[in-house]
């Protein structure tokens, strides 16, 4: 399952969860650095940015009016500037852009250094502004693999709009509609600025007639009538609440609605219904499993499973992924890769955790599934496939006591704990690089980074492996940071992967 915390989250079994940028002691307030990644690549991007911190700099990942200072290896200004006034900044007039030699000094002396003009990269020159430089809009990519995408959502109010259509029409099997308005929103959620009118859309990938039509509906009125229509639609809402149970999917749904039912009353009262195991603990527990979880709450469970796993081996791994790892701070269920660095052995690792966690009365639901990997079924042709690895789906209990500043309870719940959804994926060690890409997401990264490997690169990519298809063989990695460079992509830290 190619899924849909900030920074990395792989931690050895005696490890607490971390989700967390280490903080260094803030010397230089007046300054806010950032550090353009091109040419300069990610790793020494992030090297760089640590180096700093470690000095008192303040360094920020994104681009925005708080900065002060842009530091650049590249001192080409078109191409710079060209980027840099399509990020749609206020303040880009009063910040100071810099080639790196300035930053190299700062570091030396262990304070900002005073600029002089052999360290600024001055505007754009004339040829840009005649427009005979790429536009800034053309530096956006149709993939998400290429853009950045942080939570710092500044489309909100059209992404969610955009976000009601892909689902309705979801509902509906109408998956080139939905994929339309699913790329859409991922555009716009990219964008370091606020879309304010509809012809400072010009020139952005992955927005059609029909998108734009809401996207004006919206800038000129405050508000989308189809998208409005859809909200007040009984299918629509019917369906929603159907498949907001855990085991519920549309088509169950669609077939129920058919039917005549509209209420989770109707289903329950309904005697030719017989639900499955998974849909009658949706049911049973859904007040809690419908409500979110926090990031402590996710944090504690992740030291629920380090402690299970500590009683049968020190050469475990474990990682939080999911929305979690991309640096949310709420999701509605936890998700989890757990191996060992014993090939062969990860399956009985899986197990072990799950018979932990029944002698701890911890388990509500339990639904386990062996592992059918095997290389012969791979590279997988079907693009949504559900991967291979040995996998749990669990409802647990959670204590309101395992978790620091308590449980999200409803007000007048006084039980002192909480189910939550967990899912645990244990792929073999060497496949564990492209099960964390898999599982971290959002869904459109792991979509359009396929669909990059695909059609730019002839390769096929899933949670199992990269092949080649040019060359005929399958293309080892040990990081994620290996995958991006097989594909010849600039590594995106999990993040900046919220498409």
């Amino acid at each position: 399952m190619f899924h849909a915390a900030v920074g990395p989250c792989v931690r050895k079994r005696s490890k607490p969860a971390s989700v967390s940028v280490p903080r260094h002691a803030v010397k230089f307030k007046e300054v806010r650095l950032y550090l353009v990644e091109r040419k300069m690549g990610s790793s020494r991007r992030s090297f760089l940015s640590q180096l700093a911190r470690s000095k008192g700099f303040i360094v920020d990942d994104i681009l925005s009016d708080d900065i002060t200072h842009v530091v650049s290896e590249d001192s080409r200004a078109s191409s710079l500037w060209a980027w840099l006034k399509g990020c749609g900044l206020k303040n880009l007039s009063k910040m100071q852009v810099l080639h790196i030699s300035w930053f190299t000094e700062s570091m030396r002396v262990g304070m900002p250094a005073p600029v002089e003009n052999r360290h600024v990269i001055q505007d754009t020159p004339p040829a840009l502004q005649e427009g005979l430089a790429p536009t800034p809009m053309a530096l956006i990519s149709q993939y998400a693999c290429k853009r950045r995408t942080s939570t710092d959502n500044k489309n909100k109010i059209l992404t969610d709009a955009f976000e009601v259509l892909a689902e309705n029409y979801k509902f509906s099997d109408n998956k080139s509609s939905c994929l339309v308005f699913s790329r859409a929103a991922s555009v716009l959620k990219s964008l370091p600025w606020t879309v304010q009118s509809i012809e400072a859309t010009q020139g952005l990938p992955c927005l059609r007639e029909h998108t734009k039509a809401v996207m004006e509906e919206i800038l000129q009125f405050g508000h989308s009538f189809e998208v409005e229509r859809t909200l007040s639609s009984e299918r629509y809402q019917t369906l929603k609440l159907f498949t907001s149970v855990f085991g519920v999917g549309p088509k169950t749904a669609e077939k129920w609605y058919h039917r005549g039912l509209r209420s989770f009353r109707d289903i329950l009262a309904e005697p030719s219904i017989q639900l499955n195991r998974m849909q009658q603990s949706g049911f049973l527990y859904y007040g809690d499993i419908s409500r979110v979880v926090t990031k402590a709450e996710a944090q504690a469970l992740g030291n629920i499973i380090d402690e299970a796993v500590r009683l049968i081996t020190s050469d475990a791994v474990t990682a939080l992924t999911g929305g979690f790892r991309r640096g949310k701070e709420y999701g509605h269920d936890v998700d989890f890769i757990v191996t060992t660095h014993e090939v062969g052995k990860e399956e009985f690792v899986l197990r072990h955790i799950i018979d932990c966690f029944k002698k701890q009365g911890i388990v509500l639901y339990c639904d386990y599934q062996a592992s059918t990997f095997h290389m012969s079924k791979l590279p997988c042709q079907s693009f949504e496939a559900m991967d291979y690895y040995a996998k749990c789906f669990l409802i647990l209990r959670l204590e309101a006591s395992q978790v620091d500043g308590g449980l999200t309870c409803d007000e007048g719940d006084n039980r002192g704990w909480r189910a939550v959804r967990v899912d645990l994926v244990s792929p073999p060690m060497d496949r564990y690089a492209f099960a964390l890409l898999g599982w971290t997401g959002s869904t459109q990264f792991d979509r359009d980074l396929r669909r990059f490997a695909r059609f730019e690169r002839k390769m096929t990519l899933d949670n199992h492996t990269l092949y080649d298809t040019t060359k005929g063989e399958f293309l080892t990695a040990r990081s994620e940071e290996d995958i991006f460079a097989h594909l010849g992509l600039e590594y995106i830290e999990p993040w900046q992967r919220n498409a």
